[in-house]
């Protein structure tokens, strides 16, 4: 019997010893480093910044973890008592193990292996679980993993409060779809914030937390409900809820907002120039109050300078008019001639070259505030930015040539030769006119009007390329002149943000500006780190009368020219000046236009130069590019707060300019035009038309 007594002591002791052991290991790091207190206290969420447009819309995140933590004060009461009675009925009462739960599981889930028995873990254990994650310990990984939580638990209990604890886990558990914390939930499923959620969706998003795939709403909405109707039952059992309201509430189909702005959102291409150009504020502002800010972990605020409606105006032009002439483009391709000429492409590669590429941007002319920026026709299949991309420019070139000339002190009556021109030296070139008119002379404010090739050259020849090229280049373009003749007809290259940079300075004086899309940056507690400062140096690039004329010439463009169906033919009724392009064989088609309060640029081409429209009646800048600003400036028109943005009317001219445009597009040649004429040679050399050029073919712009 003794020694019987002595074996069951010593089992005892074994038992009372080896769980002390185990425990003690765990505590002292034997299975790895356990967080202390001070540790605890400073433990912080790897929190998504938020993108906000300047109306104080979402429009994006960036993030390692998309999470946006809030506070318990922004989490309503119901959400709390939902959690609670679903998760740990006693969680007021514990201080971190629930004794009752922990010994149901030891006995039935580890002993008898009854999975139908419930986890066990408190909302405090759970948290450390979704703090610091389990490790694998191979045989002992349970019971490792398990005793760490339930000591991290513990020490929770003492750093933080019982709130803190529940607004730390609703910030740190996942709902699936690499979304994580309850805010970041709400907007997902409900597209609203946390504290607006309802008893309904509140239960709909803990009730996710059993299994975020299982009981997610959008992929298996039967089981959601099913679970929804379980939490609801759990409120009334405890009672947060009466059975009346209950089952009214569980009556109730499941309803669902799903916002997917984080995968893809209104303005995509917009949010790499955001991060880009974040990136480079933060670079700046590193150490500043002793830390360098992460924008994919630290939950920063960035105030954008989009406007989203124009935003999702543009958006809806791309949609309706790219889908039309897409269509077109494929009819016109699946013919017996398009298929010849796509007859060495594999098939697997046709769709993509003949599909249609387009951008749209609007800045502030002032400011350079971005307003819009549609990049492309779907970030997600075709990421590269058209609004970066450079093309040939075609006629929307022919304003720099005109306001060299203002510059260089001729008037828009200054009357300009119409007659062919042919250049010795280059194959007796000659320019055309797009009508393949001949004769007369027009006026400089009637050829810009016109979009007229002969009097453009005509005039390049006058100013010469050194005028020309020194005004692009203090402009800002990044694209290099080559002197040549094709150069008048717009063989230069730019992009659509290079452009509408550029006739910004028809309509702000003059001055040279540089675009921005970031107007503030904050921490999540509001703190402003960063605000955008207009530059305090001016950088003048054309003379206030020159930038008024030019202004008052391409109002007539749009007046009477190659940009009227702006308005006769779409009914926009905003006050607009601007250029219409088209390169040669219609392979990009521009349009460029502005008014005091806006400029608003959009270009469209395949990606090859090879592939485009066979007529001007669907591939000119008027009838492919303008629609899209039309589009977006007609519906932007029918909201009254952003129709007072892009209304903006041009002011008069000045008395000292108001008849400065008075005169004839066209004329007929005098008598003595005639007489001068006949001294006229038949070819004209390039070389003496200016100074000495070099010789570089380039490819005929039509217009």
């Amino acid at each position: 019997m003794k020694k019987r007594w002595k074996i069951t002591l010593a089992l005892v002791a074994l038992l009372v010893l080896l769980p002390a052991l185990f425990i003690g290991s765990v505590y002292t790091g034997v299975f790895g480093h356990l967080p202390g207190e001070r540790e605890l206290k400073g433990y912080r969420n790897a929190t998504a910044s938020l993108v906000l447009a300047s109306g104080g819309e979402a429009i994006g995140k960036f993030y390692l973890e998309n999470r946006t933590s809030i506070t318990i004060d922004q989490i309503p009461g119901y959400l709390i008592d939902a959690l609670i009675a679903t998760e740990d009925i006693r969680f007021h009462e514990h201080s971190g193990i629930d004794s009752r739960s922990l010994f149901r599981v030891l006995f039935k889930t580890i002993l008898f292996a009854d999975r139908g028995s419930g986890g066990g873990s408190t909302i405090t254990q759970q948290l450390a679980k979704n703090m610091y994650g389990r490790k694998d310990y191979l045989l002992f990984s349970l019971f490792v993993n398990k005793t760490r939580e339930v000591l991290l638990a513990k020490r929770l209990e003492k750093v933080f409060s019982k709130d803190e604890i529940l607004a730390l886990y609703l910030n740190t558990v996942s709902f699936g779809e690499n979304i994580f914390g309850i805010e970041a939930a709400a907007h997902r499923y409900f597209n609203k914030n946390t504290g607006d959620l309802t008893i309904e969706e509140s239960a709909v998003l803990i009730g996710m937390l059993k299994a975020n795939t299982s009981f997610n709403p959008r992929i298996n909405p039967g089981n959601a409900e099913k679970r929804r109707n379980v939490v609801l039952s759990q409120m009334k059992k405890y009672g947060y809820l009466d059975g009346r309201v209950t089952d009214s509430l569980c009556r109730l189909p499941l309803r669902l907002s799903y916002n997917k702005y984080d995968i893809s959102g209104p303005a995509d291409y917009f949010m790499v120039r955001v991060k880009k150009e974040a990136g480079h504020i933060l670079d700046g502002i590193a150490g500043y109050r002793d830390r360098h800010w992460n924008l994919e972990t630290d939950g920063l605020i960035i105030n954008t300078t989009l406007v989203l409606p124009l935003q999702q105006a543009a958006g809806d032009a791309f949609k309706t008019h790219l889908a039309r002439m897409q269509k077109r483009l494929d009819e016109q391709y699946a013919t017996s001639s398009g298929r010849r000429a796509l007859k060495d492409i594999p098939d697997s590669l046709r769709q993509m070259v003949t599909t249609l590429h387009a951008g749209l941007l609007a800045l502030d002319p002032v400011t350079g505030a971005v307003r819009a920026w549609q990049g492309g026709i779907d970030f997600q299949t075709q990421p590269y930015d058209q609004i970066l991309a450079r093309r040939q420019l075609a006629s929307v070139f022919k304003p720099f040539i005109y306001a060299a000339a203002l510059e260089d002190g001729m008037e828009p009556c200054r009357y300009l030769d119409n007659d062919s021109v042919t250049l010795s030296g280059f194959d007796n070139w000659s320019p055309e006119n797009y009508n393949h008119s001949y004769g007369g002379r027009y006026s400089l404010a009637g050829a810009l009007a016109q979009s007229m090739n002969i009097p453009t050259f005509s005039l390049y020849l006058m100013i010469g390329f050194d005028k020309v090229n020194r005004l692009w280049t203090d402009m800002g373009f990044s694209f290099p002149l080559e002197d040549m003749p094709s150069l008048a007809m717009g063989t230069a290259e730019a992009s659509i943000l290079e452009v509408a940079r550029a006739y910004s300075s028809f309509t702000n004086g003059g001055l040279k500006i540089d675009s921005y899309c970031i107007e503030s940056i904050s921490t999540p507690d509001g703190q402003v780190l960063w605000q955008h400062e207009p530059d305090p140096e001016e950088e003048r690039v054309l003379s206030e009368r020159s930038a008024t004329l030019m202004s008052a010439m391409l109002q007539k463009a749009i007046r009477e020219g190659t940009g009227a169906s702006v308005h006769s033919v779409y009914n926009v009724t905003v006050p607009l000046a601007g250029k219409t392009g088209t390169s040669q064989d219609y392979a990009d088609a521009w349009f460029a236009a502005f008014n005091p309060g806006l400029v608003i640029v959009s270009r469209v081409g395949a990606s090859s130069p090879a592939i485009h429209f066979n007529t001007g009646s669907y591939g000119s800048g008027s009838a492919l590019a303008l629609p899209l600003v039309a589009l977006t400036l007609k519906k932007a028109e029918a909201e009254p707060e952003l129709k007072r943005l892009i209304d903006t009317p041009f002011p008069d001219l000045p008395p000292e300019l108001a008849l400065a445009l008075d005169c004839p597009d066209f004329r007929e040649k005098t008598f003595f035009d005639r007489i001068i004429d006949l001294f006229r040679e038949d070819r004209t050399d390039y070389y003496n038309a200016g100074k000495r050029r070099k010789y570089i073919r380039g490819r005929i712009i039509r217009r």
